[in-house]
């Protein structure tokens, strides 16, 4: 029977989280169907199957991480061996002739070609105890089988005991059939922390999340922002009464849309922005690749629309709606997260009015907008109520000066307040 392994997600990432099944063993798939949703730092997908068949064995449970090449599960016609015999699947040596596709993700494709046996160990491999002379030998010690899978039908349950890092193996099920409950995985996580209360640990208690998967790599991200990139701030406060007006005179564009448009036309004059560091190098890009901030239910995302500086206000607009859809959806792979060259963020919508953002490693800076409120503004010598926000660029010190940061979001500033006029120049 031939073996799906785990593909290469891309982006040189080397291992994926199980998040949950979409088949059980006994199921017939066929080519290219979704038999499992796996978290990458960064998105979670969907994998197909080049197979079609029925699913022997499943190897890995929600919550485990393995990696790639690692033997997702196994497909092959149904099994006619004695209980006996099927009681510890094996991932086979070769493909036989189901039918498989070869087109799965980055880096994976099947073929005709044998590969190496999987070695599993097998209770003939453990070594009989010994005896002493005249002794009756021992009763034979039974070889440990996998666990059938905990069965947990709502997703917030698997959450639940995904961000606590509790094995659902371990979980006493009460409800019908077998059904790991919320309950459940509660009274677990209440015995697990009571037991740690008193087994002499003087640490505080509480819910712990793992930093892994999405969480864990933009931890590492900020944390290494951070550490090496000499960042400095400037700020703005900018009349964004016209650009409101923009905003309704071109519906099918939002706010970040327009902003994000002004900051390709910025890049433009001022490309120092649009770089990195790299060894004792400043390597100025040709290519606008523009992130923007998302936030989802799995956190903080950030999608990157590439070749934004090719685009019109329109197409800009399109893709950056339709990323941030994606985003929310979970439907966003990997690629669309990756390659960035400078990020614009939306912060006025949690109500703030300005932020000393942290740069998005390996960036050079980060654009953002803050809240747009009812202030009062000079108007042509007199005064009067305008709708304000603040524009804020934290920038790498090595890459520009104070100078050509400040021109940037000065010229950025400009086409907030007219924005009609700097849209009709392009």
């Amino acid at each position: 029977m031939p073996d799906f392994r785990l593909p290469d997600l891309g982006e040189g990432l080397t291992e994926g989280e199980i998040v949950a099944w979409l088949v059980s063993v006994g199921d017939h798939v066929v080519v290219d169907q979704p038999v499992v949703e796996v978290e990458t730092a960064k998105a979670v997908v969907e994998v197909p199957c080049p197979f079609e068949g029925v699913v022997s064995a499943r190897f890995g449970e929600p919550g485990e991480k393995l990696a790639v090449g690692s033997v997702l599960l196994s497909v092959g016609a149904p099994s006619t061996s004695s209980p006996a015999q099927s009681e510890e699947p094996v991932p086979s040596e070769e493909p036989e002739s189901s039918e498989y596709s070869g087109n799965v993700l980055i880096g994976y494709g099947t073929s005709d070609s044998p590969r190496r046996r999987r070695r599993t160990p097998r209770a003939a491999a453990i070594p009989a105890a010994r005896t002493a002379p005249g002794e009756e030998p021992g009763p034979a010690v039974a070889t440990p089988t996998t666990p059938a899978a905990p069965a947990v039908i709502s997703p917030i349950v698997r959450q639940l005991a995904r961000e606590n890092g509790l094995p659902l193996h371990r979980v006493e099920a009460t409800g019908p059939n077998g059904v790991i409950r919320r309950v459940d995985v509660e009274r677990a996580l209440a015995a697990r922390a009571s037991s740690s209360g008193t087994s002499g640990s003087t640490g505080s208690t509480g819910r712990r999340i793992p930093l892994k998967g999405l969480r864990g790599a933009v931890a590492r991200k900020l944390a290494t922002s951070r550490r090496e990139i000499p960042e400095a701030t400037v700020w703005v406060d900018v009349d964004a009464t016209d650009f409101l007006a923009a905003r309704a005179a071109l519906p099918s564009v939002s706010l970040l849309a327009l902003l994000s448009r002004f900051t390709v036309l910025g890049l433009k004059k001022f490309p120092e922005l649009n770089s990195r560091v790299e060894g004792d190098e400043v390597v100025v890009l040709d290519e606008v690749n523009l992130g923007f901030a998302a936030q989802t239910d799995r956190g903080l995302v950030v999608p990157v629309v590439h070749d934004a500086h090719t685009l019109t206000t329109a197409e800009l607009a399109t893709a950056i709606t339709g990323h941030a859809t994606a985003a929310r959806e979970g439907r966003l792979g990997p690629a669309a997260m990756t390659g960035g060259t400078f990020t614009v963020n939306n912060y006025g919508v949690f109500g703030v009015d300005g932020s000393a953002a942290i740069i998005n490693h390996p960036e050079a800076a980060i654009l953002g907008i803050g809240r747009i409120i009812d202030r009062p503004w000079a108007v042509n010598g007199e005064l009067a109520v305008r709708k304000v926000t603040q524009l804020t660029l934290a920038f790498d010190h090595r890459v520009c000066d104070g100078g050509t940061a400040g021109g940037f979001l000065r010229f950025v500033a400009d086409c907030v307040e007219s924005p009609i006029t700097a849209l009709a120049d392009l």
